[in-house]
């Protein structure tokens, strides 16, 4: 395949696959499992795809582990945590978050018994799942056909919007503006320290401790702590 293919085809999956799981969200609406499930599927059926398509690309250097890196994300990882908690406590009483809880118990399943296990399980493995597919193939991959102008901010418009279709509900306008908007600049930051490093581990770090910070909120929205 020749470069400007290569690119149609790997611009043509990721948005494929933010689509397909748009309608999951949106449309379909399965238990968390299920949707799960699909998810696994979808994020890494269509980059494995595009790799045999392509015999030059492999993933095996996204997992390469190196130290260097690792302690400023660590650092950054425990800022950010402390940063999503502090700005809830902060401004959380101006907004009405108890769309959030009942959107999660009504559409996919989740409430104050399995949030737990389902916490866990964004938190470590869909944190790296998302950062495999859009920072690893959309972004690192993408950026050695198409250059890093294009790669930054198409990869982090793609994760921003990703995330529409599962917090419709969630949110008042204001807010979520507010949560796309920052979920690009994230995008961007996941961008820059995947690049510095050449692995979709420094990034990973962040993204689980802001994962971790979300979850945090959602069991006092939940009324477990």
């Amino acid at each position: 395949m020749n470069t400007r293919k290569n690119i149609i085809s790997m611009v043509t999956m990721i948005v494929i696959g933010c689509i397909a799981m748009a309608y999951v969200d949106a449309v379909i609406s399965p238990d968390y499992a299920v949707k799960s499930i699909i998810k696994i599927f979808i994020f890494l059926t269509l980059p494995l795809g595009y790799s045999l398509l392509s015999k030059d690309v492999s993933f095996r250097p996204l997992f390469k582990f190196e130290k260097k890196g690792m302690r400023f994300s660590i650092l950054l990882g425990l800022g950010v945590f402390v940063f999503i908690l502090g700005s809830y406590f902060l401004i959380g009483p101006n907004f009405d978050f108890s769309h959030v809880t009942e959107s999660l118990q009504s559409n996919i399943g989740v409430n104050a018994g399995n949030f737990m296990f389902v916490a866990i399980y964004i938190s470590i493995v869909n944190s790296l799942l998302e950062e495999f597919f859009f920072r690893g193939f959309a972004f690192l991959t993408l950026k050695k056909l198409t250059g890093r102008k294009f790669a930054y901010i198409f990869s982090a418009g793609a994760f921003s919007v990703y995330h529409i279709a599962m917090m419709t509900s969630w949110f008042t306008v204001p807010l979520f503006i507010l949560l796309i908007v920052s979920l690009f600049v994230a995008g961007l930051l996941f961008n820059w320290l995947n690049e510095r490093n050449g692995n979709i581990y420094t990034s990973w770090m962040v993204h689980m401790s802001a994962n971790l910070a979300i979850n945090t909120i959602g069991f006092i929205l939940f009324g477990l702590v």
